[in-house]
């Protein structure tokens, strides 16, 4: 929706596209036209076909893919997409940063700062090494949707809070019986991003987000987010990682800077992020800049934009304000503690906010999200 909001607003032809007739961003006013592929999760050959197709006969010259396996089936298909423009790094740089057990062996290689790492090849190869970690852990597979006997499995982190409780969540999770995943300790502290664009495998413009609330509470998706100063640490350990790939356009390098100010590496998304929206308002708007990398303009980006802006996802904070008082840790804060998160929940008048989705001039994404939320409540 944010690259569709940012291109369509200069006078881009946005064409959107997926599984369903009715989607966010081909809510927006800014869409000039959708349409509808098969799944690329179970019918990859016929969602690479339908996609080239419409791109034809469409006249269609830039692809812009959002999600890991549409970008991972698109770059890997790219001679097929002839003549027309995918800003992207090679497939095989995109596969190398979309696998976070290579991420984090180069992190290793590098020397940049990681939470303790146990690499485990599946469930069966479970250690009693692992005993010795600070428990809670956190497990991670080694990629975020899987390939398991010819279709795409959806993963997910887990935090486990024993050793006992790990052999359970493996017995019970065939991605984690089966297949890679890293066992790390739990790293307690702010989450930062730092976002790039590169240009054949060289930096153009950088931008950071801390994120302020997050779905769960514990870790997840951001739902309110603000603009910072691009630290220079983090932003070295971003580049060491991007260059050692030679990348090619968008990616978000994710991190964790504890109490004492150590960062810690998290993940990296060689694509769009889910807070694109906020970069585009504090002033660096990568959609608009990666198009024109795709066009072949030449890019002379200045890397300043307004620190402090703040992006909220609205439905997304009610989620938070839900599940924060839902949960165990909820029943045992103090009175002051939930009047806090409620007080913070209801400051709807912060004058460096802007909301994600709900802006009075393009309304109509915000009616069909608010529609989907209380449909699956």
């Amino acid at each position: 929706m944010a690259a569709t909001r940012s291109l369509g607003s200069k006078g881009r032809g946005v064409v959107t596209a997926d599984e369903t007739q009715k989607t966010l961003a081909g809510s927006s006013k800014y869409c000039k036209e959708s349409f509808i592929y098969p799944s690329p999760y179970e019918y990859a050959e016929d969602f690479i076909k339908t996609v080239m197709n419409e791109c034809y006969q469409r006249d269609i010259k830039v692809v812009l893919p959002m999600t890991e396996i549409s970008a991972y089936l698109i770059l890997k298909h790219r001679d097929v997409f002839k003549d027309i423009a995918i800003p992207f790094g090679a497939f095989e740089a995109f596969d190398f940063l979309s696998d976070k057990w290579r991420v984090f062996e180069l992190a290793q290689k590098l020397g940049l700062p990681a939470p303790r790492t146990h690499f485990v090849r599946n469930g069966a190869e479970i250690s009693d090494s692992i005993r010795q970690l600070k428990f809670p852990v956190v497990v991670k597979p080694y990629r975020s949707r899987i390939l398991l006997d010819g279709r795409w499995t959806a993963t997910s982190v887990k935090y486990m809070r024993s050793f006992s409780e790990l052999e359970v969540a493996i017995k019970r999770t065939e991605y984690l019986r089966r297949c890679p995943f890293l066992v790390q300790e739990y790293v307690q502290g702010e989450g930062r991003g730092i976002f790039a664009l590169y240009d054949q495998g060289k930096p153009v413009v950088f931008f950071a987000h801390r994120r302020l609330r997050e779905k769960p509470p514990s870790g997840g998706v951001s739902v309110l987010s603000e603009s910072i100063e691009v630290d220079h640490h983090l932003r070295e350990a971003a580049t060491k990682i991007l260059d050692y790939a030679k990348w090619h356009g968008v990616a978000m390098v994710e991190f964790k800077v504890s109490s004492d100010g150590t960062p810690y590496l998290m993940e990296v998304n060689p694509r769009f992020w889910g807070s694109l929206q906020l970069a585009v308002d504090a002033g660096i708007d990568f959609p608009d800049l990666l198009y024109r990398l795709a066009i072949g303009e030449k890019l002379d980006v200045s890397n300043r934009y307004k620190i402090g802006t703040k992006s909220r996802w609205l439905l997304g904070d009610l989620d938070n304000l839900y599940l924060t008082f839902r949960s165990n840790a909820g029943h045992d804060m103090k009175p002051v503690s939930k009047w806090h998160t409620m007080t913070q929940f209801l400051n709807f008048f912060d004058g460096n906010s802007r909301f994600e989705v709900n802006r009075w001039s393009d309304l109509s994404p915000f009616i069909f999200e608010l529609r989907e939320y209380l449909r699956h409540r």
